[in-house]
């Protein structure tokens, strides 16, 4: 076979979907193929799919917010989907490793991997057994790009809170508690504290987080005494993060 056309098998193992996603990204025209005339078999280009992955999965943040925002969109590459709590701490475990190889970040690369970890389990935690569509969350990095991305299509944060907090009523004032009180009770009223941990560690060291759910988003960096909550043009039900070290 020409060493230049791989078959959906091996474009299936290269991009990380299903051989099914394939097909169906071959009739939208999202990924096309060769077709074989006699058998109907598909090939693909390998330039072609090298391009793919070049546009469509090296910016990790784009394919994220794609994901989250976009209920339609279910085809996710498994080197980014996490289905369960025990996959995302086995990735999260293999994350630890890698960043403790890197000198500069000897001395935070522990409190890099716990923010990732509180951001990754309150998906996890808060949507067990009530997740609205597709469960589990997104979460790949960038070592190179020093960057971490975390997202999920679950309830959000405003929809957990009230449950201990009934009076909240925007995306924007959930936010901001979830990030500045400490919200005491019994399980499962006792939500969202460790993302009050997250911005102590984000503040205190050089870490830079984006965060967003439904249409409300802050960013934090090092020395930031005031959070600012801002609104969004895009509002979707679940969350996003973006972490910068």
């Amino acid at each position: 076979m020409n060493q230049n056309l791989l078959t959906i098998s091996q474009t299936s193992e290269m991009i990380g979907v299903s051989i099914q996603t394939l097909r169906r990204w071959d009739e939208s025209g999202k990924l096309s193929s060769i077709r074989r005339k006699k058998s109907g078999d598909r090939y693909y280009r390998k330039d072609d799919v090298d391009n793919f992955i070049r546009n469509n999965l090296k910016d990790l943040f784009r394919v994220a917010k794609s994901w989250a925002v976009n209920e339609l969109e279910s085809d996710l590459p498994s080197v980014f989907y996490c289905q369960d709590i025990s996959v995302f701490q086995a990735r999260l475990t293999k994350l630890e490793n890698e960043l403790a190889k890197i000198k500069r970040l000897d001395k935070i690369f522990p409190l890099i991997t716990a923010i990732t970890g509180e951001i990754g389990n309150n998906s996890f935690d808060h949507n067990l057994g009530n997740w609205p569509d597709m469960p589990g969350i997104f979460f790949a990095y960038d070592l190179n790009k020093r960057k971490i991305v975390l997202a999920d299509r679950g309830r959000g944060i405003l929809t957990t809170l009230k449950k201990a907090k009934a009076e909240l009523s925007t995306h924007q004032d959930a936010l901001m508690v979830a990030f500045t009180e400490i919200i005491s009770g019994r399980a499962p009223e006792y939500r969202g504290n460790g993302l009050k941990f997250v911005k102590d560690v984000v503040t205190a060291n050089e870490i830079s987080l984006f965060f967003q759910t439904g249409d409300a988003q802050l960013k934090i960096k090092r020395g930031d005494s005031v959070l600012k909550v801002k609104n969004s043009a895009i509002n979707f039900r679940g969350c996003l993060a973006l972490i910068k070290f």
